[in-house]
């Protein structure tokens, strides 16, 4: 062998010995979100992202008012990179520095959604990824079947029967924001509002926290009708109880769960990628059709049976009316306050 043919070979057995490259590594993208049904997102969105993207898709849920702390108190080297949380939310960790602008060139999807989902937070740090509607579900076999307004939830004759939603949850700030708004409240702190529910809260046998509680009640028989959020539908239907959904005459109130990424995110590239596809037409359809989330992409068509308990058509997206996140974030705290005043008065 010549002299260049040997330094050939050991350089070729040295390459061969060497460690992969940092290209050669599977990267890691860790989206902060909800845990609920986990293992379809992991079907419909994750595992598919992964083949396409050649890397890895890690989740760390908790509630969103944890995760944002968690985010807050890693700021200076941040672990995730997708942050998945209510608007209001989302606009709180805008507001303490901790996400970054999105690329909108890089989502080609985001044409694709409602207007409502492009931009919530109207500063281009978020999409919304879904949306659900806050209505009323009433039995049909009681006195609750005429129910039509927001209003009545005041009749007299649903008294000992009236499940409410308590202000700890977003259907509890959905559930305040309407009512203030159909008995003509007109201030931020949402006196009206709280005052019309302090009339009827000694009809109210519970103020409900978990979605399960409020269906467990009317399985058991103990509820005519409550304020829902549309995710709650199908469980409620499985209770086998003379149950409707009823869009009230003045609306719904529409709640958005956001799509942003975090400031600071070493693959951020990644992170838009995932954010529009998870935009997609293929993936939305994918997800409502296995009821995970309701679409915010204009062109999903899920199936009828998956329809019956999504936010989506005409008579539902049409009904919706949203909270600015500005004033949750800005007021929230006072209405808690408030709320908590109010239950604990005799």
């Amino acid at each position: 062998m010549t002299a260049h043919a040997l330094i050939v070979a050991a350089l070729l057995a040295v390459l061969a010995a060497a460690p992969p490259t940092a290209q050669a590594e599977t990267r890691t993208l860790v989206v902060s979100g909800f845990g609920l049904n986990a293992d379809l997102l992991r079907k419909d969105l994750y595992t598919p992202f992964e083949a396409r993207c050649h890397c890895k898709v890690v989740l760390e849920s908790a509630t969103a008012a944890e995760r944002l702390a968690k985010l807050d108190a890693r700021r200076a080297n941040p672990v995730v990179d997708v942050f998945q949380a209510p608007d209001f939310i989302a606009l709180e960790a805008s507001g303490k520095g901790l996400l970054q602008a999105l690329d909108y060139g890089r989502l080609k999807n985001v044409e694709q959604i409602y207007d409502f989902a492009r931009d919530p937070l109207r500063n281009q740090q978020a999409v919304g990824g879904t949306v659900y509607a806050v209505g009323l579900v009433v039995r049909t076999d009681k006195p609750s079947a005429q129910i039509s307004s927001w209003k009545d939830l005041w009749k007299p004759e649903l008294k000992g029967q009236l499940l409410l939603a308590n202000m700890s949850g977003t259907t509890g700030t959905a559930q305040l924001f309407m009512t203030d708004r159909v008995w003509g409240g007109l201030q931020g702190d949402m006196a009206t509002g709280m005052a019309k529910i302090a009339e009827v809260k000694d009809r109210v046998p519970t103020f409900y926290t978990q979605t399960a509680q409020m269906t467990a009640l009317f399985a058991q028989d103990e509820a005519w009708v409550a304020p829902v959020g549309r995710f709650a539908w199908l469980n409620l239907r499985k209770t086998g109880k003379p149950l409707k959904w009823v869009v009230p005459k003045e609306g719904q109130v529409g709640m958005l769960n956001t799509l942003s990424i975090v400031k600071g995110s070493k693959n951020a590239d990644l992170a838009h990628q995932l954010i529009d596809f998870w935009l997609s037409k293929e993936v939305q359809t994918s997800l409502a059709n296995d009821s995970v989330d309701s679409p915010v992409n204009r062109n999903v068509r899920p199936t009828p049976q998956a329809a019956e308990s999504l936010t989506w058509g005409p008579e539902q997206i049409g009904s919706l009316v949203f909270i600015k996140p500005e004033l949750v974030v800005r007021e929230r705290a006072g209405w808690l306050a408030a709320w908590n005043r109010m239950l604990a008065v005799k």
